[in-house]
C-alpha cells in the first residue's frame, strides 16, 4: 500500500512539476518582456541633448494654419508630404487638398530648365484665399515665390530672385521683391525687369539690411514696400566712423582676418537714415529725421493711404522717443504726434497697426505703464483708448475680426508663466480669454470668428490640440499626443516652484529636476543652470517647463538641476525688468541667492559639490558668483561671457547701462576683469573664436588679470564657431561640460 501511495505521490508530483514548470516558463516571457520595457526606458545619451527634442517632438500639427472663407484647417501630414485638412465642424476625416508629387511634378513641368526636388511639402506655405497658396522655393539656380491654385494643380504666379539674395522683401501683389546682393538693394519684377537701386562700394555703407542696429528695438526687416507697391522705403546705414574688430577665420592655409563694425559702449555708433525709391520715376527721397545721427530709428510704418511714414525716433540714451509723421513726396517732418520718456529706457517693440476700417486710428504698443498693452490713437496723435486688461502682457499680435471690431492676441498670465488667447473690443475695451487651461497656448481665429484652432501644452502635457467653437464653448480633441519618451527615455521628475525676491515682494518662478530613482535621503550634486539677462524666459508652462535636453540629461547622470528666472527677465512687466538698470548683475545675482538659499535648504542636496552653468548673459552671471559669491559653486562653466560691459556693444549695453561716462561707478561694480583675484573654485570658459557678438577680448582679459592674479582657470576655444556652438559640435560642447562636473563634483 505505502509502495503504491509512493507511485501515485510521484505521479502526482510529476503532474505537479509539469504545471510549475508552464506557469514558469510564462513568468519569465514576463519578465523577459518587462526586462525589455525597462531596458526600452533608458537615460538619454549624450547626442540626444542636442538631436532628443526632434526624436522625441511631441506630435502636433504642422505648419496648421485655417483655409479661408472655411470651418477647414490645413496643415502637413505625418511624412510631410501632403498638405491635408480637417473639419471644424464635424472633426472629420483627414482629407489630402494636394501632394507634394503632384506639386513637384507642376513645378518641374513650369520650371524646365531647373531642377526641382522637394523632400517635403513647403512648411513656409500660406493661403492667399480659399484656393491659392502661396510659398518660397531655393535651387541652385534661384529664390521663387510661387502661388498655386490647389483645385485646378497649376502655378498661377512665379516671381524669381537670384540664389544669392537675401532679405527678399515682397509687394502684397507680388508683382515686384526687393531683396539684397552684398549691401545693395535690387528690385525684379515680375516681367524680368531687373533695377539696381542702390550701387554703393564703400565698405561700411549698407542699405536695406535688417542688422540695422544689431536687431534691437524690434527691428526684423530693413525695407518695407508701401501699400501701393511702387515705392520702397529702406534703411541707409553709414558705419565707416565705427571701429574695426577684427575676428581671426583658421580655415585658410594662413590665418586671415574678417573685420567686423563693433560699436563698443561709448564709443562711435553707426548713423541710420531711412530712404523712399520710387519705382515710377526712380527717384529717391530720404526722410528728414534730423540730428544728432547717431539715433535709432525704429517701428517703421507706411501709412495706409501712402502719403506718410510713421518713425519712432529713439535718443542714443534710449529714454526720450517721438513718433514722428514724415511727408513721402519730400521726406519732410510734419509733426511729432507724441513722446515717451523714462529715467530707465523706452524700448519701442513693434510697428503701427491701423485699423483695417479706419486708416486714421492705429494701434501702438507700450509697457509704459507697467506692462507691455495696446493704446488707440489717431493720426492726430490723440489717444482714443487705452486698450490694456488688468496686468496682462501683449505677447503677439494677432489678425482682426472679420468686421475689424476686434483684434486677438497672445497675452502672458499666471506671474509670466502661461500665454493665453484674448480678443479685444476696440470700441469699448472689453477684453474676453478666449482660451482656457494653464499652460502656453497657441491659438488662432478662423475667418469668421466661430472657431478656435489651439495646440496647448504645460509642464506635464505633451500637446493637445482641440478646435472651440466661440459661441458654443465646445471643445473637440483634434490630436492629443502621448509622453513621447514612452517605452523609450526615462524623464526625470520636474516641477514647479515659486520663491520671493530679494525685494522681498515679487514672486519668482524656478524649475527643479531630480535624478531618477531619486531618494530624498540621499545627497546629490547640484548643477545650477541659469541666464538672468534682458528678453530671456527659460522656466514656462509649457512640455517639460521649458527645461532642454541637456538639463535632463544631467539630471540623469545624478545631479539635481536648478534653474530660475530673476528679475531684469522676460514677461513679468516694466519694474521687474528695469531693477537692472545702470548695474547689472546685481539684483540678478541678490534673486539668485533666494534659489541658492532653498537648495541649500534642502537635506537632499550636497552643499559641498555645487555646480553652475550658463551662457552669454549666463556666462556674466556665472563668473559674477565665482567672484561675488565665491564660496558656494565650487565647479563652473561660463560660456561666450561678459566680461566688462565697455566691451560690449551700444545698443544692448547702453540701454542697461547707459555709457561708461555716464556710469563710470556702474561699469566697475559690474566688471569682473579688475577682481579675477577674488576668483576661487574651479572655472571653465568657453569662448567661440568668431564670436561678433560677445567678442573673444572679454575672456582674453579675464584670462590675463587672472595670470596675473596667479588664479588658475580652465579654457576652451571653438574655432569655427560664432556666440553659439552649433551643429554636431554642440554635442562635444555638452559632452565638456558634463565630463567638468563629473570631475570636480563627483570625486
Amino acid at each position: 500500500m505505502f509502495v503504491m501511495e509512493m507511485r501515485n505521490s510521484q505521479k502526482k508530483t510529476i503532474i505537479l512539476d509539469k504545471k510549475i514548470v508552464k506557469r514558469m516558463k510564462k513568468l519569465t516571457l514576463l519578465l523577459l518582456l518587462a526586462s525589455s520595457m525597462a531596458y526600452g526606458q533608458r537615460n538619454l545619451n549624450i547626442e540626444e541633448t542636442v538631436f532628443g527634442p526632434r526624436t522625441y517632438a511631441p506630435t502636433a500639427l504642422v505648419s496648421s494654419n485655417w483655409v479661408p472663407n472655411s470651418n477647414n484647417f490645413s496643415y502637413l501630414d505625418k511624412g510631410y508630404q501632403n498638405l491635408v485638412q480637417k473639419s471644424a465642424s464635424n472633426n472629420g476625416a483627414e482629407e489630402i487638398i494636394l501632394s507634394k508629387a503632384e506639386l513637384q511634378s507642376a513645378l518641374q513641368t513650369k520650371l524646365q530648365n531647373d531642377r526641382i526636388n522637394l523632400q517635403i511639402f513647403p512648411s513656409d506655405y500660406k493661403w492667399e484665399d480659399a484656393n491659392t497658396i502661396s510659398f518660397s522655393l531655393h535651387t541652385k539656380q534661384a529664390q521663387y515665390h510661387i502661388a498655386f491654385d490647389i483645385k485646378n494643380k497649376k502655378i498661377v504666379h512665379l516671381l524669381a530672385s537670384d540664389a544669392t539674395a537675401t532679405n527678399q522683401e515682397y509687394t502684397t501683389d507680388y508683382s515686384k521683391v526687393a531683396y539684397l546682393i552684398d549691401n545693395n538693394i535690387q528690385i525684379k519684377e515680375a516681367t524680368g525687369q531687373l533695377t539696381s537701386v542702390t550701387k554703393d562700394t564703400i565698405d561700411g555703407i549698407l542699405n536695406g539690411s535688417d542688422y540695422t542696429h544689431r536687431q534691437e528695438f524690434g527691428i526684423k526687416k530693413g525695407m518695407w514696400w508701401n501699400p501701393q507697391n511702387d515705392k520702397l522705403l529702406y534703411y541707409r546705414k553709414d558705419e565707416t566712423m565705427v571701429s574695426k574688430y577684427p575676428l581671426i577665420q583658421w580655415d585658410t592655409r594662413v590665418a586671415s582676418v574678417k573685420d567686423i563694425r563693433y560699436p563698443m559702449a561709448g564709443m562711435k555708433s553707426e548713423k541710420v537714415t531711412l530712404v523712399i525709391y520710387d519705382t515710377q520715376t526712380n527717384q529717391k527721397v530720404t526722410l528728414s529725421t534730423g540730428e544728432p545721427k547717431e539715433q535709432f530709428l525704429t517701428a517703421v510704418t507706411w501709412d495706409p493711404s501712402g502719403k506718410y511714414i510713421y518713425v519712432g525716433v529713439l535718443n542714443r540714451e534710449q529714454n526720450h522717443l517721438k513718433l514722428n509723421q514724415y511727408n513721402t513726396q519730400d521726406g519732410r517732418f510734419i509733426k511729432t504726434l507724441f513722446e515717451e520718456t523714462a529715467s530707465t529706457w523706452v524700448e519701442p517693440q513693434n510697428d503701427l497697426l491701423f485699423l483695417p476700417n479706419n486708416p486714421k486710428q492705429f494701434i501702438y504698443q507700450s509697457d509704459r505703464e507697467g506692462f507691455n498693452q495696446l493704446y488707440l490713437y489717431n493720426t492726430d496723435g490723440k489717444l482714443i483708448k487705452k486698450l490694456g486688461h488688468q496686468n496682462l502682457i501683449v505677447q503677439q499680435l494677432g489678425d482682426f475680426s472679420p468686421k475689424g471690431d476686434l483684434l486677438y492676441y497672445t497675452g502672458v498670465t499666471n506671474d509670466g508663466l502661461d500665454r493665453q488667447l484674448f480678443s479685444v473690443e476696440l470700441k469699448t475695451g472689453k477684453t474676453i480669454q478666449l482660451t482656457q487651461g494653464t499652460g502656453t497656448h497657441n491659438a488662432k481665429v478662423n475667418s469668421d470668428g466661430t472657431y478656435i484652432l489651439d495646440q496647448f501644452s504645460n509642464l506635464t502635457t505633451p500637446n493637445i490640440v482641440q478646435i472651440k467653437g466661440t459661441k458654443s464653448g465646445k471643445v473637440d480633441k483634434v490630436v492629443e499626443s502621448t509622453n513621447p519618451f514612452l517605452g523609450k527615455i526615462n524623464p526625470p521628475k520636474i516641477e514647479f516652484i515659486t520663491l520671493t525676491s530679494a525685494d522681498g515682494v515679487t514672486p519668482l518662478t524656478g524649475r527643479i529636476i531630480y535624478p531618477n530613482d531619486f531618494d530624498a535621503n540621499k545627497k546629490y550634486p547640484v548643477m545650477y543652470y541659469l541666464y538672468g539677462g534682458s528678453h530671456s524666459q527659460l522656466v514656462t508652462n509649457k512640455w517639460l517647463g521649458g527645461a532642454g535636453y541637456f538639463d535632463m540629461y544631467m539630471a540623469q547622470q545624478g545631479y539635481i538641476v536648478f534653474t530660475m528666472d530673476n528679475r531684469g527677465t522676460d514677461a513679468r512687466g516694466r519694474a521687474f525688468a528695469t531693477a537692472t538698470h545702470r548695474q547689472l548683475g546685481q539684483a540678478e545675482m541678490a534673486d539668485q541667492m533666494k534659489g541658492i538659499e532653498y537648495l541649500k535648504s534642502k537635506s537632499f542636496v550636497d552643499q559641498s559639490k555645487m555646480g553652475i552653468f550658463g551662457w552669454s548673459f549666463g556666462g556674466f552671471m556665472t563668473t559674477s558668483f565665482m567672484i561675488h559669491h565665491n564660496d558656494i559653486f565650487k565647479a563652473a562653466v561660463a560660456g561666450g561671457p561678459v566680461m566688462d560691459w565697455k566691451y560690449y556693444e551700444v545698443m544692448y549695453g547702453e540701454r542697461y547701462m547707459d555709457m561708461p561716462q555716464e556710469n563710470p561707478e556702474g561699469y566697475k561694480l559690474s566688471s569682473l576683469i579688475d577682481k579675477a583675484d577674488q576668483l576661487k573654485g574651479d572655472l571653465l570658459i568657453i569662448h567661440g573664436a568668431q564670436d561678433p557678438v560677445v567678442v573673444q577680448q572679454h575672456s582674453m582679459e579675464f584670462v590675463e588679470a587672472c595670470i596675473k592674479a596667479g588664479k588658475q582657470v580652465d579654457y576652451f576655444l571653438y574655432p569655427t564657431h560664432e556666440h553659439n556652438v552649433s551643429g554636431k559640435d554642440r554635442i562635444h560642447m555638452y559632452e565638456k561640460i558634463a565630463r567638468y562636473f563629473d570631475l570636480h563634483l563627483k570625486k
